[in-house]
């Protein structure tokens, strides 16, 4: 279908035979702006590129979920832009940020009376030359030719202004007029970022820093600014990304109903960071990009293709948005890396804008399973990053084969420790398939560390799907099921027992998180004062076993510190 055609059937919105797509009301709410947003930027930043750029570079479905990967290659071709929206009239002089000034007949603040605006030519070149100084020598005569029959701040031209905007250096500002309604008020704004600050009170606070202490901050600088990051929708990148998510803290913090959009001509993805009810201790994070569906089954493809949800049939292509739930932090989580995950996945309709729920293009476990396999055997083409600085783009050789793993793994790693039994064994067979292979071992042996690397990764997996046991013990719950007192000790002091000769091998980490989840069964109140403290005539049958696998732990346990203790003092 022709870009130009893209949601020109959504009843809220006007669309013009150029394309442009205009809302039949004012808008006067984030929301409804951000949905009107939504569909001009992936009209005009994402599909007409599409369309008009051969060999558009779509991103991996892989690449939308959590935790992120740098994109290393830039497009300079492609649009990229950022902007801030206030769901509030704007107080230039007192907001925290710079920013040039655009104006419109309806100013916040202005007198003017009646439904004209005698003003309105002497704004027009005050906006005009407002946007000139910004722009380069080639793009101003096309600037003044295209806006010279419009009203430059009109929401209704924002269509028309999307491709100069996202040619410009800095941030486009959104907010609202004397009557209620959104125009664009302002451009070249500077969004700040005190990274500094900010991410040494995350670390002060989530315990991975101590004050004064720089040999804790070096070893664990990295994880907080990558975890904080993660949490407004980033990996470690650029400048424009890093104040994005940093700026959007703020503003949460402040208290601010906004909107923050950005898009890289590295990661070729929408990201919207925006303010929610009060009460959410952060804002909500959705990403949109155009994807290629590699779902083999013909009853998805058929019923996409029926429904009209390819904007290009033959490559597959579909526009998705993912949205995000992010986590608190938490020491103590076996999982504790997991800023971000993903709450649900739309495709979205290229005419009509309706959304699809029921297809699973992120999370499709047999895909992942496939595509393991597939770079095994050195079948799977693609891309990936190896230790965020080398870019590998086959699996031909052994060598890429590996870093292929790393990079799988290192992605994958914290929804692995949550699998299914039957999904987890299917991932062990194939690894172990291939890392155990005896027709390998001169081919491993020249890559020796490379190998280990794998193995490492691989290892810190296993033992972490063990440790998740005990962190869902310690809540009463098994295979997602609520369990009694009885049956969390007996499968806890099993599960301490059979590991307690292999824990001298486990990552240290993981030893201390074994050591807290036991202790919190040990400390549950209600078992102290149930099972423990009552003498032995007044207790059940049921309460004197209880009493025997409490015991039974309590001895586990200070095997598992003895061991540490041990392999610290080693």
């Amino acid at each position: 279908m022709k870009w130009q055609n893209a949601f020109s059937k959504i009843p809220t919105f006007k669309a013009l035979k150029n394309g442009h797509l205009l809302p039949k009301s004012p808008l006067r709410d984030l929301d409804e702006l951000r949905r009107f947003l939504d569909f001009i930027h992936i009209k005009f930043c994402l599909l007409k590129p599409y369309a008009e750029i051969k060999g558009y570079p779509m991103v991996d479905a892989r690449d939308l979920l959590p935790s992120f990967e740098p994109s290393l290659t830039e497009f300079p071709e492609l649009p990229g832009f950022s902007m801030v929206a206030f769901g509030r009239s704007l107080d230039y002089f007192n907001e925290i940020f710079q920013f040039d000034l655009l104006h419109t007949c309806r100013d916040p603040g202005s007198r003017i009376l009646g439904e004209s605006c005698v003003l309105e030519s002497s704004l027009h070149c005050k906006n005009l030359a407002c946007f000139l100084a910004h722009m380069s020598k080639e793009m101003r005569e096309e600037f003044k030719e295209a806006t010279k029959n419009h009203q430059i701040s009109d929401i209704a031209s924002y269509s028309l202004l999307v491709g100069f905007l996202s040619r410009m250096d800095r941030a486009h500002v959104l907010s609202l007029d004397r009557d209620g309604q959104f125009y664009l008020s302002g451009i070249y704004a500077s969004l700040p970022s005190d990274l500094d600050t900010e991410l040494k009170r995350f670390g002060l606070r989530s315990r991975k820093f101590k004050s004064n202490d720089n040999l804790l901050y070096e070893n664990n600088r990295e994880f907080v600014y990558q975890f904080l990051m993660e949490l407004y929708g980033y990996p470690i990148s650029s400048e424009r990304k890093t104040s994005a998510a940093i700026f959007a803290r703020r503003l949460h913090k402040m208290g601010e109903n906004f909107l923050i959009k950005a898009l890289g001509q590295s990661d070729r993805t929408l990201t919207s960071i925006f303010s929610t009810q009060s009460g959410h201790p952060y804002p909500r994070v959705e990403k949109i990009a155009l994807v290629p569906v590699e779902i083999r089954g013909m009853d998805v493809l058929g019923y996409l293709d029926k429904e009209g949800y390819f904007f290009d049939r033959k490559r597959r292509t579909v526009i998705l948005r993912v949205v995000y739930r992010q986590h608190k932090f938490d020491i103590n989580n076996v999982r504790q890396d997991r800023a971000l995950s993903v709450w649900r996945q739309e495709i979205i309709h290229p005419l009509t804008g309706q959304v699809c729920t029921s297809v699973n293009l992120l999370k499709d476990t047999y895909t992942m399973s496939l595509k393991l396999n597939d770079i095994v055997r050195g079948e799977f083409l693609g891309r990936v990053v190896y230790k965020k600085n080398d870019i590998v783009e086959n699996t031909e050789t052994h060598e890429k084969r590996l870093k292929f793993l790393h990079s799988w793994l290192s992605k994958h790693q914290r929804r692995m420790i949550g699998y299914s039994d039957e999904f987890y064994g299917e991932i062990v067979r194939v690894l172990d398939g291939y890392l155990n292979n005896p027709a390998l071992a001169e081919e491993f042996s020249e890559h020796h560390e490379l190998h280990q690397e794998v193995w490492t990764t691989y290892s810190y997996i296993k033992q972490a799907r063990e440790i998740k046991e005990l962190e869902d013990l310690k809540n009463r719950t098994h295979k997602g099921k609520k369990i009694s007192y009885l049956e969390m000790l007996r499968l806890s002091t099993g599960i301490l027992a059979d590991l307690k000769f292999e824990f001298a091998n486990y990552f240290a980490p993981l030893v201390s998180k074994a050591i807290f989840y036991s202790e919190a069964m040990l400390n549950d109140r209600y078992l102290i004062k149930t099972y423990m403290t009552p003498k032995e005539d007044q207790l059940t049958e049921n309460g004197v076993t209880i009493r025997k696998l409490y015991r039974r732990l309590v001895s586990l346990v200070d095997e598992l510190k003895a061991i540490r203790k041990t392999k610290t003092e080693a």
